[in-house]
């Protein structure tokens, strides 16, 4: 179950990577308007500093769990394991902010909230057995 948890994280941690490129790096494109569903390029221009900085809140999460793995691989368990639950709970605690604020965006939110939450589950039946 820890492997499953681990996984489930980490490909929590490549999604929010890319929600992160799609912020900070491709917001006024057209990739990036069609996901976040953006009127027009003028209103991707006027918003790109917003999108800008949470992207990098998306990336950091990522990270943490990036780091929680390679901890967990070196065998310093309890840090490893530390990390990826604090990134994908911070990710689950996201999704449910959105979720709560806006039931338009139930989608996005389940897209982001689901994997680190399945992620969680598996890795603490696992770390409890």
């Amino acid at each position: 179950m820890i492997t499953l948890g681990l996984i489930l994280a980490t490909l929590a941690a490549l999604i929010h990577v890319y929600i992160f490129y799609l912020e900070s790096i491709a917001w006024t494109g057209p990739a990036a308007r069609k996901v976040f569903g953006l009127s027009s390029p003028e209103l991707a221009e006027s918003t790109k500093g917003l999108a800008f900085n949470q992207g990098f809140y998306n990336l950091f999460l990522a990270i943490e769990i990036f780091l929680g793995l390679i901890f967990w691989i070196a065998g310093w368990h309890a840090v490893g394991a530390t990390l990826v639950l604090v990134g994908a709970g911070s990710m689950v605690a996201a999704g449910l902010a959105l979720l709560l604020s806006n039931r338009t965006k139930t989608s996005a939110a389940l897209k982001q909230l689901t994997l680190p939450a399945l992620g969680i589950l598996a890795l603490v039946i696992g770390l409890l057995l």
